[in-house]
């Protein structure tokens, strides 16, 4: 076989499983992991809020008004524009299960429970919580409003019964969490894909010329 043929194949195949594995949730490193699928970033630390020890109720529990004001005025890792996250409504991708909403992947909570981390509503397994940690079973508020009073959250579990629910609550409940999320990606930093193509561009060069017949 001719070794460029050969060299091109490989680089070819090389790409195409780089691509294929590489995940849509990326570890920027720092605590930050990037979703390049909804080109948002998350807090890696889901309970980010109870490990500095902020909250109403207890340690990281915050009513709604509350979340609101403690991840507007976060500063991490030299970003101050976090925020909740948000849902769509009207959802035309949620079923109704039980009464409640499930199966929603147009919010970022419910699209990052689902879609990114491949959960399914109501598995009596523990939930995957991918490259996070301290992901709470307890319902997350998000940062869209029903009603004066309302505002809608997701739940994690963890009772299989509750996993994937997107519902309502009073916005005066303070038990439950904030995960704060910013708009865009934090550094641009060059994805494996693009380095493996790079290292074997170069190889290419390499061997196109130690391979090439001397002009006669």
């Amino acid at each position: 076989m001719n070794p460029l043929v050969g060299l091109s194949s490989l680089i070819i195949i090389l790409a195409a499983w780089c691509t294929s594995a590489q995940a849509l949730l990326i570890d920027r490193g720092g605590g930050l992991i990037y979703d390049s699928d909804l080109n948002i970033t998350w807090l890696q630390d889901a309970y980010y809020a109870a490990t500095v020890g902020a909250g109403g109720g207890f340690p990281g529990g915050f009513t709604w008004d509350e979340a609101m004001a403690w991840t507007d005025s976060l500063l991490f890792q030299g970003y101050d524009d976090w925020r909740l996250p948000t849902t769509l409504v009207p959802d035309p991708t949620c079923s109704v299960g039980g009464g409640f909403l499930i199966n929603c992947t147009g919010s970022e909570l419910g699209h990052l429970y689902y879609v990114e981390l491949g959960n399914v509503f109501g598995d009596s397994q523990p939930f995957n919580a991918g490259p996070f940690f301290n992901v709470m079973g307890a319902p997350y508020w998000s940062s869209t409003e029903d009603s004066p009073t309302g505002a809608w959250s997701f739940t994690f579990g963890p009772a299989s019964a509750e996993r994937g629910l997107q519902e309502i609550w009073v916005k005066t409940r303070s038990s439950f969490a904030g995960w704060p999320v910013r708009d865009g990606d934090v550094r641009s930093v060059p994805e494996p894909a693009s380095i493996w193509l790079l290292g074997l561009g170069l190889a290419g060069v390499m061997l196109t010329r130690r391979f090439r017949r001397p002009f006669q």
